[in-house]
């Protein structure tokens, strides 16, 4: 994008020094121009001739960003609802063995992610050509709509058509992550992403409780619902109903107070003859090649997905190590305990997200914080089989210290989350331009929609197989995401630096 602002003066030297970044400021914004911090419609000039970044003092509008999350909570919701009662409703819809339950429940739920990895890239490019309010507002309405119809599937066929009509919708994640940058400056990003992130967690932590609380609403709560036929007829209406009612609410709320963050290029035929025809015609759009092959773009997309793919082992193979018993390799929790912990990972993460990672970003940076969490991943994976260790000695002394052991580690290893958080902030520093984020957004998360819709089951299949070969004394699975996470402490080095991509010229 090219935009020309001048002073007053039109006649001060040309090449000037530009004080803050020792460019001269008679040359032009080009496509390497990063978005975040580096966005020349609010550069003006100071009185002594040198540019100044408006957008830095700019206020976080806390309204458009509180809309913004509560419409991110529809989609963790939509997926994470239907995992207390998927396989009842399988067996009940199917009538299959108890043996090949697992099956069909993986086919489905991997169905979401990998239909949302097609749509992606269309709904990228949709948000950057007609906007981003518009694409949200129907995907949301989209989403509510295969939500509500997935309750209702008497087949499994009709389950895995609903389930991919949800992973359709995908343009509400894309489209979240690019206005909240888009409402942000450097400033405020980190807290804007903080809040984000929060927002994610809530809906993974609410679509579960919905679906379990409302499934089969005649047997669980024969009181009130025992008589009414519609919900003996699909008795897991109830829950999908209730989720697609809280995404019909985010859906209208958006129409109604949303604000349309794309900025649509100005015409260079407007204003004086001088600037017109100064500024160079920006080209439309740039193809997925070519804005892959932009300036960092491609590092930062792969740091993403190693980030998702630790993110996505670990979070589904903990809560089996947690269950396996201790001679097997585990801790041998009971369900109880492991909803504790759940909850105790949840309430840490949420305080590092909101508490701790803003103020450290101001102070080492988006990716001082990556290369902190990526030199902290290794460590934590070692600590927890470690725990396993200690039960295993079975001492009184040993478990005491476990007790004591375990929680601390998993409230300081959760710090390894602010990762998450970080490398969005990084996808969007990356940007060439502000008019390919949607686009840029699209690449990232079909990238993470491939993994989530794989990583989970082929992780604990192989945590499966080491704890019955007993390989490497039940922690082969252990040593494997370690070098993973090694992986990613020497890939996190060539993230490149947000301030040698901003380098830009002005007029």
């Amino acid at each position: 994008m090219s935009v020309t602002d001048r002073p007053p003066d039109r006649k001060r030297p040309a090449s000037r020094p530009n004080l803050a970044n020792g460019i001269a400021e008679n040359n032009h914004v080009d496509e390497t121009t990063a978005l975040l911090g580096s966005d020349t419609r609010d550069r003006s000039p100071s009185p002594d001739g040198d540019s100044i970044n408006e957008d830095e003092g700019k206020p976080l509008p806390k309204v458009q960003i509180l809309l913004l999350c509560y419409a991110r909570i529809i989609e963790p919701l939509a997926f994470f609802s239907i995992f207390p009662y998927v396989n009842q409703m399988i067996q009940s819809n199917g009538g299959v063995a108890d043996t090949d339950v697992g099956f069909y429940s993986g086919l489905i739920e991997s169905l979401f992610s990998l239909t949302q990895a097609i749509v992606m890239i269309f709904w990228g490019r949709a948000s950057d050509r007609f906007g981003r309010k518009p694409v949200l507002v129907f995907s949301l309405f989209g989403v509510t709509l295969a939500t509500g119809l997935f309750g209702t599937a008497k087949t499994i066929p009709q389950m895995a058509l609903f389930r991919c009509l949800a992973g359709v919708f995908a343009g509400t994640i894309i489209t979240i992550r690019t206005m909240i940058a888009e409402h942000s400056s450097p400033k405020t990003q980190a807290r804007a992403f903080s809040w984000f992130a929060f927002s994610g967690n809530l809906g993974i932590f609410l679509g579960p409780l919905l679906g379990g609380a409302l499934a089969d609403p005649v047997r669980q709560y024969p009181g009130v619902f025992g008589s009414v036929r519609f919900f003996q007829t699909y008795p897991y209406a109830l829950s999908s109903l209730v989720v697609a009612l809280v995404g019909a609410t985010a859906a209208i709320s958006s129409a109604c107070f949303i604000e349309e963050t794309l900025q649509k290029d100005p015409d260079p035929t407007d204003g004086d003859e001088e600037t017109a025809s100064d500024a160079p015609v920006p080209r439309a759009e740039l193809s997925t090649r070519e804005l892959l092959k932009s300036p960092g773009v491609g590092i930062v997309i792969y740091i993403y997905g190693h980030i998702m793919v630790l993110a996505f082992a670990y979070t589904a193979v903990i809560p089996v190590f947690w269950f396996t018993p201790a001679r097997l390799g585990g801790y041998g929790f009971t369900s109880l305990q492991i909803s504790l912990m759940m909850g105790l990972s949840g309430a840490a993460q949420a305080a590092w997200l909101l508490l701790v990672f803003p103020p450290l970003q101001r102070k080492i940076g988006t990716n001082g914080v990556i290369r902190l969490c990526a030199t902290a991943y290794p460590f934590f994976f070692l600590c927890i089989p470690f725990g396993n260790v200690l039960l295993k000695i079975g001492t009184e002394a040993s478990v005491k210290t476990f007790w004591v052991f375990v929680p601390v580690i998993m409230v300081i290893g959760c710090g390894v989350s602010m990762s998450f958080t970080a490398i969005q902030l990084a996808v969007n520093d990356s940007a060439p331009s502000p008019r390919v984020l949607g686009m840029l957004n699209a690449l990232a998360l079909t990238n993470v929609s491939a993994l989530r819709a794989f990583c989970p089951a082929l992780f604990t299949t192989l945590f499966a197989v080491g704890a019955r070969t007993q390989a490497v004394g039940g922690y082969a699975i252990w040593i494997l995401m370690i070098l993973i996470a090694g992986g990613f402490t020497v890939v996190a080095r060539y993230l490149p630096e947000p301030q040698k991509n901003r380098k830009r010229r002005i007029v």
